[in-house]
């Protein structure tokens, strides 16, 4: 086993009781830990012994001129894990036989990406990470359009733990781990925002092999652009040729409507107006909150559950589990903090049983969307499967 002995680390004490320890992996790599309320865990952790080769250069990103989109082309992600055994998990906690990326037994873990996407800017403290050669230079240098235009991919990538089990996915854990993570998510995006080159900082969590999940274990990302991606772009859009209240208008539209599934004191579940997926919830806080880290103590001990409930009865709607993205859409880090509302989207592409939508030629080349589902009886359809959720 991994030396058990004090470690450079750092240690915080967050909300709702939840413990942070910051320390470094072998090649400079921050780790986190998030210590639940109450944990049986000590306070040391492992040191990362492990003989690891240098970090990978930051990734390049090249523009396509046609629509004005960064494509980053992340070559070292070819070598990633590909759904290894259990005894070979390389998010589980470490031990004699799987020299792993967490070094000691956990409740919740964050780590930077060993093959990010997007990578740091500058040279870490510890000189292991490659400075960026060509960064962005603000939105105003990534708008311009011209062809053969290339960026490094400034930013960052982390893997989010939540739990040190080899399977299972945010759904399956307790509400206590649900309040941990989404500690996570807050106090992740507010570092992540802070740092130099980051304009929008994305967690979520991919869950099923139809997905494209190359991990069983359960675990989320967080993703930090360089750029406002085109999703959010088009957003601000429809904000600014409506309303800077739109978010309160759809919410108050969905309440009065037949497609509500959940809702709380604080946070109400829909399925949308126009949804696209067979399967598509959305999830919005009943006040403008541009992110995780404004969320306040209630929102956050009532999305737990919530949340929970949620995919548990997604779950529910088949015998077996269910596919999703689960997104949660936040503001852009410098601009629409006050009109883009932090909201969850999950989507799946399971239109029955034992059948998928694929993106074909519609949706896929001119991403004109066909739903398959009338969205009222999707709604009715989950509704039913959550009411007999107890968690």
């Amino acid at each position: 086993m991994p030396e058990m002995r004090p470690t450079d680390t750092t240690v915080e004490t967050l909300g709702a009781g939840v413990v942070k320890r910051t320390t470094r992996l072998a090649d400079g790599r921050e780790l986190l830990y998030f210590d639940d309320p109450g944990t049986s865990l000590g306070p040391e952790r492992a040191v990362d012994a492990r003989d690891l080769g240098p970090r990978p250069e930051t990734a390049t990103m090249r523009q396509d001129v046609l629509t004005g989109d960064w494509i980053s082309v992340a070559a070292a992600r070819q070598n990633r894990a590909f759904l290894p055994p259990a005894e070979l998990d390389p998010l589980a906690p470490q031990s004699p036989t799987n020299p792993s990326e967490v070094p000691s037994l956990y409740d919740v873990a964050v780590f930077e990406n060993k093959s990010p996407s997007f990578g740091p800017a500058l040279a870490a403290a510890t000189g292991d990470a490659p400075a960026a050669a060509d960064p962005p230079r603000g939105l105003d240098d990534l708008a311009h359009l011209g062809l053969g235009r290339t960026r490094t991919s400034v930013g960052r990538c982390e893997v989010v733990c939540f739990s040190p089990d080899h399977a299972g996915s945010f759904g399956t854990q307790t509400v206590t781990r649900a309040r941990t993570v989404i500690e996570a998510w807050a106090d992740r995006t507010a570092a992540l925002s802070a740092l130099p080159g980051v304009e929008q900082v994305f967690p979520f969590e991919n869950r099923g092999e139809a997905i494209g999940v190359t991990l069983h274990h359960p675990h989320g990302q967080i993703y930090s652009y360089p750029y406002i991606t085109p999703r959010t772009t088009r957003l601000l859009e429809s904000i600014d040729r409506t309303a800077p209240d739109l978010f309160a208008r759809i919410l108050a539209f969905e309440q009065e409507g037949p497609r509500v599934v959940l809702q709380g004191e604080h946070w109400t579940a829909f399925v949308p107006f126009a949804a696209r997926w067979p399967i598509e919830v959305h999830l919005l806080p009943h006040r403008q909150v541009p992110d995780f880290a404004a969320l306040d103590e209630a929102e956050r001990d009532e999305l737990a559950p919530l949340y929970l409930r949620l995919l548990r009865g997604i779950d529910a709607l088949y015998d077996s589990p269910t596919p999703y993205i689960a997104a949660w859409h936040q503001a852009p880090v410098h601009v629409g903090r006050d009109t883009v509302r932090l909201n969850l989207q999950i989507t799946s592409p399971r239109r029955a049983a034992d059948k998928l939508k694929f993106l074909a030629g519609s949706e896929s080349a001119m991403g004109a969307w066909i739903g398959d589902v009338p969205p009222e009886v999707a709604a009715d359809r989950l509704r039913t499967a959550i009411e007999g959720i107890v968690l």
